[in-house]
């Protein structure tokens, strides 16, 4: 039986199923009028060049025509100077022949080539998600049914109500504060935080509590999840800020966890963030470990390849596997190490630290080294990593053992929980009794997509109720994700990590 702050916070939730639910540089171009400085010969065509003999032709007799004769004056000699374009650079025939190769792609070649060599699995990682032009979450909306995939908070307004009372619930330990920062890192179409907002509306002090921070870098999503959340604009003396009408709440959007302001006490949420964050992946060789690398095939089609030196993020690589015990690494001939989730979790680690409150982290992964699980989401489809890059989502499983090891080692004020399953969280947290409650007030088709949605949180494998089309069966995922908590000691062990 569910019992303490949870379940009586379970109680008085909604009765009703909800209605809503790089900088590069360039180098400047070369214009007409500086190009005519170096050369006099005749502008053509680009559709059809001169041939080599032609052009040789035309430079000897502007040689002969711009040779200028000089007079002396007294004597009347006359000398003439002659111009020599030997050393002139000849530009080989442009092709005009349009590309296939997309934007994103054109600019990982042109990395690769300048560089003369391969670049990390990361790099390559971070320009298809997040290249500020082309990148996979800058400019569409990749979630839900019509998108390349779907998460928790897509499935049922049941994720997010649960989030809602473990938040709650942390906020309780941390003695009711008047002001809590409330920051979910990546919010998606911003789904889990308006089901956790409907969800907790029945708390008045714990919403008026709240400042909301997005770390968003997508503008699209940002657009998205401002009406998700609806949001209005309101003027004040110095402006204008963001309100959720949901809750009454202020909303701010940030590039980074960095750029949140601190100094409150503070609640993260991060839900399917840390897997998209790059990482390094290394291969056990002859010579020790090497660091797979992204580099060019002869006909200019990507390729994995060895580096053939040793490369700077081993020393991160030397570092995991100091966490590792020899009998782990003995077992693994491939090793994923994600740097940007280390330094994220030690920020994370001292703004609890410093602040008080708590963290919230929620993904598929392993309590232990993660081996070779990049993949790529096209559609609901898995592609290869490397095709067409910037159409399909990439991400890896997360490793909750270095998260663990990051935190406790960036503050001595913290304690990390867990992990635990998704199936374990959400059930000691209510859900299913939430689900039963849901059942009571809903039409028969809500009926159904209730028991879809509570099977794909918590279920594992196919659901053995299904009679629909078979490639529509629910799949759960109660079992792949995890569940962590990092908190400040002070307010003891966070809910359900009893």
């Amino acid at each position: 039986m569910l019992r303490g702050p949870a379940a009586a916070l379970l109680r008085r939730l909604a009765p009703h199923v909800s209605c809503g639910a790089t900088h590069r540089r360039v180098p400047p171009p070369i214009t007409s009028s500086l190009l005519a400085r170096f050369s006099s010969a005749p502008t053509t065509s680009p559709s059809s060049p001169p041939s080599s003999s032609s052009a040789a032709g035309r430079d000897e007799a502007a040689d002969e025509e711009e040779s200028p004769e000089i007079s002396n004056g007294d004597a009347g000699a006359r000398l003439s100077i002659a111009v020599d374009r030997s050393g002139l650079y000849n530009p080989p025939e442009h092709s005009h022949e349009p590309s296939s190769d997309s934007e994103l792609v054109k600019h990982l070649k042109s990395i690769i080539k300048f560089r003369s060599g391969p670049i990390s699995v990361a790099e390559y990682m971070e320009e298809v998600l997040t290249n500020p032009q082309s990148g996979f979450y800058i400019n569409r909306d990749v979630f839900g049914e019509g998108g390349d995939f779907i998460t928790s908070p897509e499935v049922s307004q049941m994720f997010g109500e649960m989030i809602g009372v473990w938040a709650m619930c942390l906020w309780e330990q941390m003695g009711r504060p008047e002001k809590v920062n409330m920051i979910e890192l990546g919010p998606g179409r911003g789904t889990l935080l308006a089901d956790l907002l409907r969800g907790s509306a029945k708390f008045v002090n714990f919403t008026k509590a709240l400042n909301i921070n997005l770390v968003e870098c997508s503008p699209t999503l940002q657009k998205i999840q401002y009406n998700t959340l609806k949001c209005e604009d309101e003027p004040v003396d110095d402006g204008k800020i963001t309100v959720s009408k949901l809750c009454g709440a202020p909303v701010c959007w940030h590039a980074s966890l960095e750029q949140v302001p601190s100094g409150s006490p503070t609640i993260i949420i991060a839900h399917e963030f840390y897997d998209a964050l790059p990482i390094h992946q290394f291969q056990k060789a002859s010579r020790g470990w090497s660091e797979k690398m992204v580099d060019l095939a002869e006909d200019s089609s990507f390729r994995f390849v060895l580096s053939p030196h040793p490369t700077a993020s081993l020393l991160y690589l030397s570092k995991r596997c100091g966490w590792a015990s020899s009998e782990e690494l003995e077992k693994v001939e491939h090793i994923e190490v994600c740097p940007k989730a280390m330094e994220l979790t030690e920020q994370i680690a001292d703004r609890i630290s410093s602040d008080g409150g708590g963290a919230l982290i929620i993904d598929y992964g392993k309590d232990g080294i993660v081996s070779d699980s990049l993949q790529a989401i096209r559609k609901h489809k898995f592609v290869h990593i490397l095709d067409d890059p910037g159409s399909a989502d990439l991400s890896a499983y997360i490793d909750f053992a270095s998260i663990r090891h990051s935190a406790l080692e960036a503050s001595d004020d913290i304690s990390v929980h867990g992990p635990m399953t998704q199936s374990q969280f959400l059930g000691s947290l209510g859900i299913n009794f939430r689900v039963e409650a849901l059942l009571q007030n809903c039409t028969e088709e809500q009926a159904e997509s209730l028991r879809t949605g509570y099977w794909r949180l918590v279920g594992d494998g196919e659901a053995p109720f299904w009679e629909g089309p078979e490639d529509q069966t629910p799949i759960g995922m109660g079992t792949r994700y995890l569940a962590m908590a990092i908190v400040n000691k002070k307010q003891g062990t966070p809910v359900p990590f009893e």
